[in-house]
């Protein structure tokens, strides 16, 4: 175990999060494998994958992050890549949307991002070596009814990105954003079948994505493409090309 480099994986216990996890471990990496509630989902990927750290911690909180800093600190293990995948939406009209929802959106996908980034690019500076990549959506780019806020954090994730890319260079980090398309996960699975089929008229493959999928570009961001750095890389089926 010692000899592995760590990947931390934000809401690893289901969805595009258990893929990226299940990936990155097939690469070689050690991963801390952060959940919030979802206990059992968490350990049952820990034992699906063999090894690796469970991390309990509330992200809509500063404690929450700051305890993730600690755990990975203490494990003693080189912080080679850091996923934020973690997010939070709630699907409401401008007019209906509430300042409750804004400010959970808002803490959970921007704000965990930008402390959690900031703390634990520290771990990576020491070792003059890392990966960061953030998960963020098509949505920040095309916008979507009913996801004004859900949008807004998006695409603040992708200028974040933009910007921490230039910090990191000189330190040998580099940071990427993926940003799915719509991808069949428990979310889209709830969607209204005139929905799902509004949604498949704009892709040209006429499909949505796996899970696995955004896995792969993952893994490829956290095993390859030193030259890539600043970039947001979408994966959404050709709806939208950046």
């Amino acid at each position: 175990m010692s000899e592995k480099k760590l990947a931390l994986v934000t809401g690893a216990s289901r969805g595009i999060g258990r893929a990226i996890a299940k990936e990155l471990h097939q690469k070689g990496f050690l991963i801390g494998i952060h959940y919030n509630s979802s206990k059992e989902s968490a350990e049952t990927l820990l034992q699906e994958l063999g090894d690796g750290l469970l991390i309990q911690a509330d992200l809509s909180t500063i404690e929450g992050c700051d305890k993730i800093y600690e755990e990975i600190k203490n494990a003693k293990i080189p912080l080679e890549v850091l996923v934020n995948n973690a997010g939070f939406v709630k699907d409401n009209p401008i007019f209906n949307a509430s300042l409750e929802e804004f400010d959970q959106m808002v803490n959970i996908n921007m704000k965990t991002v930008w402390y959690l980034t900031k703390r634990l690019m520290r771990l990576m500076i020491r070792n003059r070596s890392g990966r960061i990549i953030n998960i963020s959506s098509i949505i920040g780019s095309i916008g979507n009814p009913t996801q004004s806020i859900y949008g807004m954090t998006k695409a603040a994730i992708d200028n974040f990105t933009k910007t921490a890319a230039m910090e990191m260079a000189e330190y040998g980090i580099l940071v990427n954003s993926v940003a799915p398309g719509f991808i069949d996960t428990d979310m889209t699975k709830d969607l209204p079948d005139d929905h799902k089929k509004m949604i498949l008229d704009r892709i040209p493959l006429k499909r949505m994505g796996k899970p696995e999928e955004i896995a792969e570009v993952v893994g490829f961001l956290a095993t390859s493409g030193s030259y890539i750095t600043g970039t947001v890389i979408h994966v959404n089926g050709g709806m939208y090309g950046g």
